[in-house]
């Protein structure tokens, strides 16, 4: 049996909501560590689960040495991303702000509040439907 859409999306992005925790999280231990910086992750592209094509692919960088040296990194992860709501730089290169992470934190329980919420509905009118009671 095929997971209906909805509940294929609510999957995708709870999923996608566990992994910006545990990237956030990994932001927040870092906040000293001279040079780090900051992270978050890419959002899910749900096109794909009602027959859409999606977006355009992000083009696939290949680093250089030269590159590299520059200051370049490597790529992080699998959607995983450089942060790029930064309001400010450390001197010694850190670009976490404790109060910008835990902002992200509060976003992600909501989402996830939101998502847990949808999914019991879902379920709720899914037994309705083939006759049990919600």
């Amino acid at each position: 049996m095929n997971t209906p859409p909805i509940l294929a999306g609510i999957r995708d992005r709870m999923q996608n909501l566990s992994e910006r925790q545990r990237v956030v999280s990994q932001n927040i231990a870092n906040s000293e560590t001279p040079g780090y910086k900051a992270r978050d992750v890419a959002e899910p592209n749900f096109a794909a689960l009602v027959g859409g094509s999606g977006m355009i692919a992000a083009p696939q960088v290949q680093l250089t040495d030269r590159m590299k040296s520059l200051g370049a990194i490597q790529p992080i992860g699998a959607g995983v991303i450089l942060d790029k709501d930064i309001s400010e730089t450390k001197p010694d290169g850190n670009n976490v702000t404790l109060e910008d992470q835990l902002l992200k934190m509060g976003e992600i329980q909501a989402d996830f509040t939101a998502m847990t919420s949808l999914y019991r509905k879902q379920m709720s009118m899914l037994k309705t439907a083939v006759g049990g009671r919600g």
